[in-house]
């Protein structure tokens, strides 16, 4: 009994200030312990902005709303396979700055080339010398290994911008002491191994102490005598056969659309079959958001993915503002690349030996068939099927009927958006190097959003104003240095809107270069046997694809949402 009294004693007498210490920490412990509970709850809950991990109706709301800091969706090019190296299962990445370096592997392949190749054994070496070099003559012969040693020295001074490859021996210019050399490239800011010709007329001077310098260059093309011939076959008037006309023709397209062979390499392959969709006719990026979801799926599956080569442009990009069936994937996108890169076969081609098939072995069984009627059986519960051709079929309504739904939840940390197989055509590429070329690489580019966007004024309430010729004069002069090359890239109609602009710089717009695909141009000539003998029509989509890569080849680039005006590029407040 004493001893408990004296217990309760005890604890009447405990200090106050110690029972105030547990009191806080024990709420300090509850609020921590409240706070991870909410922390978790909205990590698990949250939705990322993301618009390409986002839901069905946002996927649909991002294909048909305007983005992009310049063009609408659906005016815009998708950054492609030889514009960046993203992770495959990642949307495409803007460009990196001009300041960053080229990635090593490219790097590692130039040096590869200079050592390897006895024609570039001077290409990135200033101080190399070739062996066995002929005595000193004062009279200039432009076999002589030091005028194209003298040639590249001067490449690699005035086009720091362009990697050399593969130069050809000089050839006699029009007069004495002119040399024509012919030569492959390419653009330090493009990540593909694709490479693009040029040729030009040097004016070689020989010097007291025996060296052969460069004393003027000419332009674009200007050595006429160093380009190619190329041979033509047929005769001509009274039988004779036609001499060798010269020509620029990109002779290393391949396009060809590739053929199963015998009725046994049908039989044995493995092949995944999309039935046309409601992904038909609908903007570009939403096409290859789809396109490259069936490919992907068809690289998990390790099937071969059965390709249309119709595409349908829709109608914004054309004038008429219709759809246009009927395009052939080839006039915009790099289809040797693509077939390269990953196993496919023609649609046309695929089912005409189907049906050879099914038609010569009546008395055997036919070729095993699974048909896929929802895009929810999952491309995982499809990894092991056996059957020949996997033949996902499209027939609910809209957005039901979309490819890209295949590639959604689970699947999505399965199947790869396979970007990098996915170029620009190289023919709309030769434009793009046409017109950098004849700008001797040396330009600036400014990108002029207006055409709807201007005439929008609840969306855009400054946009018009902001790109007015007169205000452009008043904040380019900031931004550019006067008189300098200025490309402008544009969906503005009126081709004289920018004359102002002319009293400053020298301006050049896409018009500027109709030749490059009116109906002399090579591109027009290829084309039109891609397309059976009938005309292609340069249209808007090319339009805008030519545009944006000039513009992003600029040395100085002024955007349009990021330094002309304070508008947001998707509207008000969206910024």
């Amino acid at each position: 009994m004493k001893d408990s009294n004296s217990s309760s004693s005890s604890n009447r007498t405990e200090p106050i200030a110690q029972n105030i210490i547990k009191l806080i920490s024990n709420l300090c412990f509850s609020l921590f312990v409240f706070s991870v509970l909410i922390f978790t709850v909205i990590a698990i809950t949250y939705q990322p902005p993301d618009p390409w991990l986002q839901s069905t109706p946002a996927l649909t709301n991002l294909f048909t709303q305007s983005e992009n800091a310049t063009f609408r969706i659906d005016s815009s090019v998708l950054r492609t396979g030889e514009d960046l190296s993203p992770s495959p299962q990642d949307p495409p990445l803007p460009p990196p700055p001009p300041s960053e370096p080229l990635i090593d592997i490219t790097q590692q392949q130039i040096a590869n080339s200079t050592v390897n190749s006895t024609a570039d054994s001077t290409a990135y070496s200033t101080d190399a010398q070739p062996p066995s070099l002929p005595a000193c003559d004062e009279t200039l012969n432009c076999s002589n290994p030091r005028v194209l040693i003298a040639v590249q020295r001067f490449n690699l001074r005035a086009f720091k911008s362009i990697a050399f490859f593969d130069y050809q021996p000089p050839m006699n210019g029009s007069v004495p002491g002119e040399c024509d050399v012919a030569w492959r490239f390419r653009n330090k800011r493009e990540r593909s191994w694709r490479k693009y010709r040029d040729f030009r007329r040097f004016k070689i001077a020989v010097t007291d102490d025996c060296r052969y310098k460069v004393v003027h260059a000419g332009g674009w093309h200007s050595g006429a005598n160093a380009r190619r011939n190329v041979t033509r076959t047929g005769a001509g008037r009274g039988g004779k056969s036609l001499p060798p006309r010269a020509s620029a023709r990109d002779d290393e397209i391949n396009d060809t659309i590739p053929t199963l062979g015998s009725d046994t390499n049908f039989r044995n392959g493995k092949y995944l079959y999309y039935s046309r969709g409601g992904d038909y006719c609908k903007g570009m990026n939403h096409y290859l958001w789809s396109f490259l979801c069936g490919l992907g799926e068809a690289m998990f599956l390790n099937r071969t993915f059965v390709m249309d080569l119709s595409v349908c442009l829709a109608s914004t990009y054309n004038p008429s503002n219709k759809d246009e069936e009927g395009k052939d994937f080839r006039y915009y996108f790099d289809f040797e690349h693509l077939k390269e890169t990953a196993s496919i076969v023609e649609e046309g081609e695929f089912l005409r030996d189907w049906k050879k098939w099914d038609k010569t072995h009546l008395k055997k069984k036919k070729v095993p068939v699974r048909k896929v009627v929802n895009h929810k059986v999952t491309p995982m519960q499809l990894k092991k099927d056996k059957s020949t051709i996997i033949w996902r079929q499209f027939d609910a309504p809209e957005p039901e009927n979309y490819w890209y739904r295949v590639c959604e939840g689970e699947a999505a940390q399965y199947v790869q958006r396979p970007w990098h197989a996915v170029w620009k055509s190289k023919r709309l590429m030769n434009i793009v190097t046409e017109i950098s070329g004849r700008l001797d690489w040396d330009f600036d580019a400014v990108h002029v959003v207006r055409g709807e966007k201007a005439q929008n004024k609840e969306l855009w309430p400054h946009l018009d104003y902001d790109t007015s010729p007169d205000v452009l004069v008043e904040k380019l002069k900031w931004m550019v240095q006067p008189w300098r090359h200025l490309y402008i890239a544009t969906n503005e109609p009126y081709y004289n809107y920018f004359d102002k602009l002319r009293s400053n710089y020298k301006v050049h717009l896409l018009d500027d270069y109709k030749e490059l695909w009116g109906n002399t141009s090579e591109w027009y000539n290829e084309t039109t046997l891609l397309n059976s003998g009938k005309p292609v029509e340069f249209d808007g989509y090319m339009r805008v694809a030519v545009d944006t890569e000039v513009f992003y080849r600029g040395k100085t680039r002024v955007e349009t949402f990021y330094n002309l005006t304070k508008d947001c590029k998707d509207g008000v407040n969206t910024c």
